[in-house]
């Protein structure tokens, strides 16, 4: 299924991204977790490129078995580090296992590399793949607080609508922790005449690691809130995983409650955490989208 056709069946959208092992990693140490999530009945599950600067190598394979666990998937494709060859290859891979959504992202800059002289932007590689020939829905991202290469938001909401433009059908937001944030950039986004669906992104803030690595590689702001908790429970594991995973909840209740088009989760690999956050706004969920 296409997930445009999700958002024209569903008022909130509810979705997990999950990561690939390495490439020398059996699959196996992502198997359990793509079922166990699967389990809890998301709209879709993304899959990301392998890290390190792999690029798409494991992408096909851990979204085929995304499939094979009765979910959509959705694949994410980057093209920094990509020809035209390579990115066609990847597309061909996915076609040929039934995969009909996509992910189109620039990704990001890997230290020695060398760039791609085909794609400079996402938008890029956007109208590429609609120019391929192949059935994909194309799905990109945008940031609340601004792409952190952008001189200001506006500038980066302008380089939004090309991508739009190019045949973007929905849009995954950057992680943020302030809502407010996110329903600014929704109006701004909306004057600016991008009228796809949104999906805010949320990562729970629930280990040491993900907090250092987060804060020091997302740019996102911290508010007052998430600072206090991170200073009061930072030492204290068990203590800092309720507290993250009590304010995740708290931000999806209200962005749902302020009509938010869906919740992307990223989950980094971890069925507990998304499992909590699940349960908890099952309930919301089921109320707007009209389950029984």
């Amino acid at each position: 299924m296409r997930i445009s056709d999700i958002f024209q069946q569903k008022k909130a959208v509810f979705s997990f991204e999950i990561f690939p092992p390495k490439p020398t990693a059996d699959v196996a140490a992502v198997r359990g977790t793509i079922e166990e999530l699967s389990a809890l009945g998301p709209d879709y599950i993304s899959v990301t490129c392998s890290a390190g600067g792999s690029g798409n190598a494991r992408t096909a394979e851990i979204a085929a078995l995304v499939r094979s666990c009765g979910v959509e998937p959705l694949a994410h494709v980057t093209c920094i580090n990509s020809d035209r060859e390579a990115v066609s290859a990847t597309l061909r891979e996915l076609d040929s296992l039934g995969i009909r959504n996509v992910l189109a992202l620039r990704g990001d800059r890997v230290q020695g590399a060398a760039e791609s002289r085909d794609f400079s932007h996402a938008s890029d590689l956007v109208a590429f793949i609609r120019a391929s020939g192949l059935d994909f829905d194309i799905a990109g991202a945008c940031y609340p607080e601004g792409h952190p290469e952008s001189p200001d938001l506006l500038t980066d909401i302008r380089n939004l609508k090309k991508k739009v433009d190019a045949g973007v059908s929905h849009l995954n937001t950057q992680l943020f922790y302030d809502n407010e944030d996110f329903y600014r950039f929704r109006d701004s986004i909306a004057l600016a005449g991008i009228d796809v669906p949104v999906q805010a992104g949320i990562m729970p803030l629930v280990k040491k690691s993900h907090i250092d690595r987060t804060i020091s590689l997302s740019g996102a702001k911290i508010p007052a809130k998430i600072s206090r908790m991170i200073a009061r429970f930072y030492d204290r594991p068990e203590a800092l995983m309720e507290a993250g995973i009590a304010y995740a909840v708290d931000q999806i209740v209200d962005l749902l409650s302020a009509g938010a088009q869906g919740v992307h989760l990223y989950v980094m690999n971890n069925p507990y955490v998304a499992r909590r956050i699940a349960e908890s706004v099952k309930p919301i969920l089921d109320e707007l989208n009209g389950a029984v």
